[in-house]
């Protein structure tokens, strides 16, 4: 694979990193250890600035290149998941019940290893923001960030961000203009009726057949209502209701997941699912609130940035390993947040065979490491060339 031949020089410097990080994971804004030995590494590199306590635990730091120009900001997230881990590694978790089961300690090794190249050469005009991110898989912490201020207060003009993708050719670039990820939304309806003797049914207004009603209504939202062109997903996940064979039960609850990639679509959902909650309550005679919460937006590529980061992609590991036109995911991410802020794209990196992603035995490949450090670099220099 081909990368920068410095950044090649202390791959395993990078390495190192990724595998001490991931013995250290933490969750969501609460990541004190991993934003220290982020900390400590910018400094020892020799950024210019460090602004620390972004979204609690969150890190900007800036570069300055030679000449005047925009400031691109460049994003890792660095937060773990909630899983015992079962790699069997010799850097494996220290943290019970805690591990880097995204590769979001790969993310942070490349935007590093970007970071110190960078840092040596300044090959590039304006300045660079690495955007070191907490809270990824919960909480949101790219929308906290933003919320504080981050996209003005250093003056960002684009950002670009990357996410490893196991079971993808191994230094592959994959990426679209528009839509690339879901949104994602959860809904719980609470549905109160009169529970009694399940021999006597008459006497009750069944909580139980008024779930099952709403459940099959709730699917033709997507055969009847929304544009058969429009991609979306709704899947009812938990029913639950009843105590015993005998007995009518007074309550009953549904929950699920909304995945849509446009407003429109979105919109239209969350109409309808309330019509249908309301009608169908009415019409068997019971009482149902629909709790709709709305999660990360989509995730929207522009397309002049991306199509030039695709470019830049290319140009580092050829044009047979870069698909411009990947399939939309279904998954959620929250750097969507900082692309309603600011024009960018958000590319993912195959990291070749393994476990998937959220598995106890998923492993960050660290041979993909130097590649996104290079185009992180390259899309630098490429965009703002030094002035000489």
């Amino acid at each position: 694979m081909p990368v920068i031949n410095r950044i090649a020089d202390f791959a395993e410097d990078m390495t190192a990193w990724r595998r001490h990080l991931h013995t250290i994971p933490e969750l969501s804004f609460d990541c004190p250890k991993t934003a220290a030995f982020i900390k400590e590494r910018l400094q020892e590199f020799g950024v210019d600035e460090i602004h620390e306590g972004i979204a609690q635990t969150g890190i900007v730091a800036i570069i300055n290149g030679r000449g005047a120009g925009k400031t691109i900001g460049l994003r890792a997230d660095f937060d773990a998941l909630p899983i015992e881990e079962a790699t069997g590694v010799d850097y494996a978790s220290t943290h019970a019940g805690k591990m880097h089961a995204c590769g979001h300690d790969g993310h942070t090794a490349m935007l590093l290893g970007a970071a110190k190249y960078m840092v040596e050469t300044r090959n590039f005009a304006g300045r660079v923001a690495l955007i070191f991110q907490p809270a990824e898989e919960e909480g949101g912490g790219a929308q906290v960030m933003c919320a504080e201020g981050m996209m003005d207060r250093f003056d960002i003009s684009e950002v670009y961000g990357i996410h490893n993708l196991p079971g993808a050719d191994e230094g592959a670039f994959y990426t679209r203009p528009g839509a690339i990820m879901a949104a994602v939304d959860s809904f719980t309806i609470t549905i109160n009726g009169r529970g009694g003797h399940g021999a006597m049914p008459h006497e009750t207004a069944d909580p139980v057949v008024a779930a099952c009603g709403m459940v099959t209504a709730i699917q033709t939202i997507i055969s009847r209502n929304v544009h058969s062109g429009a991609e979306k997903v709704i899947s009812v996940t938990q029913i639950h209701t009843g105590s015993a064979s005998n007995v009518i039960p007074d309550t009953a609850m549904i929950n699920g997941t909304v995945r849509t990639f446009d407003k429109e679509t979105r919109d239209t959902i969350i109409k309808r699912m309330t019509e249908i909650v309301q009608g169908q309550a009415a019409s068997y005679g019971v009482e149902a609130e629909l709790d709709y919460e709305e999660g990360y937006p989509a995730t929207i590529n522009s397309d002049a940035q991306t199509a030039f980061a695709a470019g830049v992609a290319r140009s580092l590991v050829g044009a047979d390993m870069v698909e411009d036109e990947f399939a939309k995911v279904a998954g959620a991410e929250d750097f969507s947040y900082m692309l309603e802020e600011r024009p960018g794209s958000y590319l993912f990196l195959g990291a070749g065979a393994g476990a998937g992603l959220h598995h106890p035995k998923y492993n960050f490949n660290d041979a993909i490491s130097p590649v996104g450090a290079s185009f992180f670099a390259q899309l630098v220099e490429q965009m703002q060339p030094a002035v000489k």
